[in-house]
């Protein structure tokens, strides 16, 4: 957005958050125009320096931040923390249970420093008998479920991207505006929000728990799945690639049968509603599979497109830096990494009256804005 203020504009959120959980709800309220101040050890975040998949983690989820480095377990440190929080609408944290309050500055500590205050804490469980465990994505993926339900009978596997950690950022910014919009309406002042990764996995399996409680069945993982749609699949082309195609109304089933030539399958009366062609899926798909093997991954593509059907080619994460859709409609924002990469990343996927969020400022460096923050009344 440039022409007019952003939704949060005005609001100051100090950030005590690493990895993705903390940062991610962070980057959020950033992009949505909020001044967020990411306070960092002296020595810079340590997910700035994690490789493999964590080489892109603080890449992403910390733009249009300003960074402070100082140590909180020290009494200058801790003063200046108490500074910024002074000064702050919203405090996140995602540190190990019960830091910040050691340190002196945790939600009761805060709510004396600024009374109005909403403090966000982003934890592994909420209260109950796991609020002690240490909790990662990985682990509340295999407790609640959602890692058996991503793989295949027997294999449970985790989701292709840290969905509990960034979803649980999600609703901790949700949490956030909710209290926010409290406060402003003069509801009292401060407030404490919490969210956790294994609740918002477990929320995450809720339409399965209601699968489970209507069918009084256990819930098949989803490869296993009896699929409510008769053509729900991953089909090969003759030239090798693999492409989804979904026919999930009896429309699509008539306009999949004339863009691919096939009126003997529309005039089969046994295939006539999608209820029926699931019954007749042990001869259709077969029958599916042969076609798309005569075809090319193109023309495939071409034809779903004019049938208009739900169809998808497999795409890797690199290939959407040059995805004509994402690039046409700007949903890609032009960043410079710390060593000076030049590259493209997602922004938030809304738009407001057609307006998207934009990339203010390139993650910054560590303690780049410390000096002027510290020096500084707000």
């Amino acid at each position: 957005m440039t022409a007019r203020t952003l939704p949060l504009d005005g609001v100051r959120v100090v950030e005590f958050g690493h990895t993705i959980l903390g940062p991610c709800c962070g980057m959020i309220l950033a992009d949505l125009g909020a001044e967020v101040i990411k306070i960092e050890p002296p020595d810079g975040e340590r997910t700035r320096r994690l490789r493999g998949f964590g080489t892109g983690y603080f890449a992403f989820y910390n733009r249009n931040k300003k960074s402070v480095t100082l140590d909180y377990k020290t009494p200058e440190g801790l003063a200046a923390a108490r500074e910024l929080i002074a000064t702050a609408d919203v405090l996140i944290e995602n540190m190990a249970p019960g830091a910040l309050a050691r340190a002196g500055i945790g939600p009761e500590d805060a709510k004396r420093i600024n009374p109005n205050l909403i403090y966000c804490s982003l934890k592994g469980f909420l209260d109950g008998p796991y609020a002690d465990r240490f909790a990662l994505d990985e682990v509340v993926q295999m407790m609640s479920g959602l890692a058996y339900m991503t793989g295949p009978p027997g294999m449970p596997l985790r989701s292709g991207t840290s969905i509990s950690d960034i979803t649980g950022g999600l609703f901790g910014a949700i949490g956030i505006l909710a209290a926010l919009r409290d406060r402003d309406q003069g509801k009292g002042g401060g407030h404490v929000v919490e969210s956790a990764l294994f609740e918002t996995a477990a929320f995450l399996m809720g339409q399965f728990m209601a699968y489970s409680a209507l069918t009084g069945k256990p819930v098949p993982p989803m490869p296993a799945r009896v699929s409510a749609w008769a053509v729900y699949e991953l089909f090969q082309s003759a030239d090798g690639e693999r492409v989804f195609i979904g026919i999930t109304s009896d429309n699509q089933w008539r306009s999949f049968c004339a863009e691919f030539d096939r009126a003997d399958l529309l005039h089969d009366v046994s295939l006539s509603t999608n209820e029926m062609r699931v019954d007749e899926r042990a001869r259709l798909i077969p029958d599916l599979i042969a076609l798309f093997k005569t075809l090319s991954a193109k023309e495939i593509e071409q034809r779903c497109v004019k049938a208009n059907l739900p169809f998808a080619l497999i795409a890797h994460p690199e290939d959407l830096f040059d995805d004509p859709h994402l690039n046409a409609n700007g949903s890609l924002a032009p960043t410079t990494l710390s060593d000076g990469i030049a590259t493209k990343l997602p922004k938030l996927p809304i738009r407001i009256d057609g307006e998207a969020f934009e990339l203010r400022n390139n993650p910054p460096a560590a303690g780049e804005h410390t000096a002027a923050l510290l020096s500084a009344k707000r």
